[in-house]
């Protein structure tokens, strides 16, 4: 069974990192998800090119293998984080050009034995390497104390509950352990407040309203997978892989992970900001694939000194 995830921005990405595209010349697709990002780039790739594509989720290395093949893609199973050893052991000093496509692909949030979703039940894992060995999500529900789980709910998904949510938990897994991706939800719409009445009506206009659970959930998976940590180390070494005149381009999906680049690339004399404004998908694409409305893209130009 193919991908079911639409690669985010194809056209804008494939467009700025075209420089790269030439002869001889290596790509890094460090999130290579369905291989959508990374085959596009592979079949406008000069003679002799190719693209190392990086990925920490096993079955989804699997689905790039069916989308790449027959391209110069090679699929290397690890983190974006351990960019620098992957090259060195390839035998590869710099490269052309580096994607990041942060998150999760539709794919993810649709197995329901990951637990990225809380759409259907299912285990309360949200690892991207199931493998690892890594804490899960059930671990941190039902092992951090109420003060640490409200934190990570605030900071980590910017939920203005979080303290009543925590309290929740707590007071559920004394009776059981939450084990489940339907459990957790329900505990979260349960902690929320009741609606006021003037807020009837409210967000008239936005397009949609999202489910309580939808923070927790993803300040869980960013804590599981030391999401912002990954990004802050490839962040900081993304000025050494890459060559002068190499092209770095990061999608990201919320602010925290947006903020991060922007100030990366902003704070550090080796860069040349070529997005002043994030780049974001066109009403086309909107049309076609609703995830991509929060979609960011930051593009910078390693210097040539």
């Amino acid at each position: 069974m193919g991908t079911q995830h639409l690669p985010v921005m194809l056209d804008e990405v494939t467009a700025w990192l075209a420089p790269a595209l030439r002869e001889g010349s290596i790509l890094v697709d460090g999130t290579a998800g369905g291989g959508g990002h990374a085959s596009a780039l592979a079949a406008r790739m000069g003679p002799g090119g190719r693209v190392i594509a990086l990925d920490r989720d096993p079955a989804m290395l699997e689905l790039a293998r069916q989308a790449t093949a027959g391209l110069p893609v090679t699929l290397v199973h690890a983190s974006y984080a351990e960019l620098d050893r992957v090259l060195e052991e390839a035998g590869i000093d710099r490269v052309q050009g580096v994607l990041l496509d942060l998150g999760l692909s539709s794919d993810q949030l649709g197995w329901e034995g990951r637990g990225f979703s809380f759409a259907a039940d299912g285990p309360l894992d949200m690892r991207f390497d199931p493998g690892s060995g890594a804490p899960s999500a059930a671990d941190l529900v039902n092992r951090l104390p109420a003060e640490d789980l409200a934190n990570l709910f605030y900071q980590l998904g910017e939920e203005r509950h979080s303290r009543r949510i925590a309290r929740r938990i707590v007071e559920a897994r004394r009776e059981s352990p939450i084990r489940t991706t339907a459990q957790l939800a329900e505990l979260v719409r349960r902690s929320q407040p009741p609606a006021k009445s003037r807020g009837k009506g409210k967000g008239r206009g936005r397009g949609h309203s999202i489910d309580p659970a939808t923070r927790v959930f993803q300040a869980l998976r960013i804590a599981v997978n030391d999401e912002l940590g990954q990004l802050d180390t490839v962040l900081a070494r993304l000025p050494e892989v890459l060559a002068p005149g190499g092209r770095a381009a990061i999608i990201s999906f919320h602010s925290l992970e947006d903020r991060r680049v922007k100030w990366a690339f902003k704070s550090d004399s080796r860069w040349n900001v070529l997005t002043r404004k994030p780049v974001t998908a066109a009403a086309g694409e909107l049309a076609v694939n609703p995830r991509a409305r929060s979609a960011k893209l930051r593009v910078a130009e390693r210097c040539p000194n």
